[in-house]
């Protein structure tokens, strides 16, 4: 019953990655690559093969940079929470146990190091569906796992109903369930750099990622004024105002349109449209983000002047630089770090659009502009001089996308 349950759940909706073998893995903040031997490295240490390479003879999951990372393992069997962290933490992960819904609640509420919460299903009080559902109110980004021993349809529908990123079946072998840890870890991170619709496409065929030349718009938003920001406001105060005002939002409106999160370059981000998966319009849906941030950060400059509490933010101020055309995308780097990215003039142009806008402004390249023809309202901005070119360009403010 079991198998059929797990099987019947993945046609409801492919929680884990399967990729094929291949010699690179698409990263995750930026610092993941599939080594040689099938192990994915990363910033939060080393993610292996579900078997053994010969040669390991102490760990095979997980390698932690500085603690591991965090598991928190929530069943009324001492026997099974015992299991699980015997098999977990000899890959590496910080593993801590409670045996109810009610004490995980309270545990997730006072750790910020748990990264993954594995709940038994049948549980006496809040059930493993009822827990799940309540930690992610306190921690939305936690990957969260059914284990039991009673897999139905039925449960299967309401977990993914629910949120939860995974579900596991009782008995379990070790290497099975660190596996799938992995696969379920791995996907939440993808998700969190991708929409879901460029990570199907991902999923059908990650040949995209490797490296290769293709048409792409690339996006630059920066905070003007940031360092004084930092030097005047509370650390705690700045870093809340900066994951709840800028980085999530920002970040959020960019995988809406379809873009990818590239990276965070201090209180830079970069965005990708068209790589690894061109939907025909991607210049179009990279302004159109763009617009929704600038308004958005209009909006959020309105709230902020009538709270009285100044230790944080006082506004945003972005300036932002939109080119379209020719680059090299794919996973660059070295053997020790790699990342999905886009280099070449298109990137360095974008670059410098956003270093030459004011606050509030958007600036796009002539092939931006002109890929998104009557659908923008635009303003030419001529004789601009770029940093790495001999000659003026025009670039054009974007003042409205009809």
């Amino acid at each position: 019953m079991p198998d059929q349950a797990e099987s019947a759940l993945e046609s409801v909706t492919p929680w884990a990655v399967r990729m094929p073998p291949m010699s690179f893995l698409f990263t995750f903040s930026g610092h993941v690559v599939r080594q040689p031997d099938g192990s994915v490295r990363g910033a939060a240490g080393v993610l292996s093969p579900a078997r053994r390479p010969p040669d390991d003879k102490d760990r095979c999951g997980v390698e932690p940079a500085s603690g591991g990372i965090g598991v928190l393992v929530v069943d009324d069997e001492e026997g099974v929470r015992r299991s699980i962290q015997r098999a977990l933490r000899h890959e590496g992960y910080s593993v801590h146990t409670v045996e109810d819904g009610l004490k995980a609640i309270d545990f997730v509420r006072q750790s910020n190091g748990i990264q993954i919460v594995i709940s038994d299903l049948k549980m006496p009080g809040l059930d493993g569906i009822q827990t799940l559902t309540r930690v992610g109110e306190v921690r939305p980004d936690l990957i969260r796992i059914v284990l039991t021993g009673y897999a139905t349809l039925e449960s299967a529908i309401q977990a993914t109903n629910n949120g939860v990123d995974g579900f596991l079946t009782k008995p379990f072998e070790n290497d099975e369930l660190r596996a799938r840890i992995r696969d379920f870890y791995l996907k939440k991170k993808l998700s969190q750099l991708v929409s879901p619709q460029i990570l199907t496409h991902i999923q059908r065929d990650p040949h995209l990622l490797a490296p290769r030349r293709q048409e792409a718009t690339i996006l630059f938003v920066d905070i003007r004024g940031f360092t004084t920001a930092c030097e005047n406001a509370d650390p705690e105060a700045l870093s809340h105002d900066l994951e709840h005002h800028y980085y999530s939002p920002v970040g959020d409106t960019i995988l809406r349109h379809n873009g990818i999160i590239d990276k965070h370059i201090g209180d830079g981000i970069m965005a990708i449209f068209g790589a690894p998966v061109s939907l025909g319009d991607d210049a179009l849906r990279a302004v159109r983000a763009a617009a929704e941030i600038r308004d958005g950060v209009a909006d959020l400059n309105q709230r902020l002047a009538g709270q009285s509490d100044s230790r944080g933010l006082q506004g945003l101020r972005l300036g932002q630089g939109i080119s379209t055309g020719r680059v090299v995308a794919g996973l660059l780097g070295s053997q020790h770090k790699k990342e999905y990215t886009a280099l070449g003039a298109t990137v360095n142009l974008a670059a410098r659009l956003e270093g030459l806008a004011a606050p509030g402004q958007v600036l796009l390249s002539e092939a931006t502009a002109q890929g998104c023809g009557a659908a923008l309202e635009t303003r030419a901005v001529e004789g601009l001089k770029v940093k790495g070119l001999d000659h003026p360009v025009t670039a054009y403010e974007l003042t409205r996308v009809r």
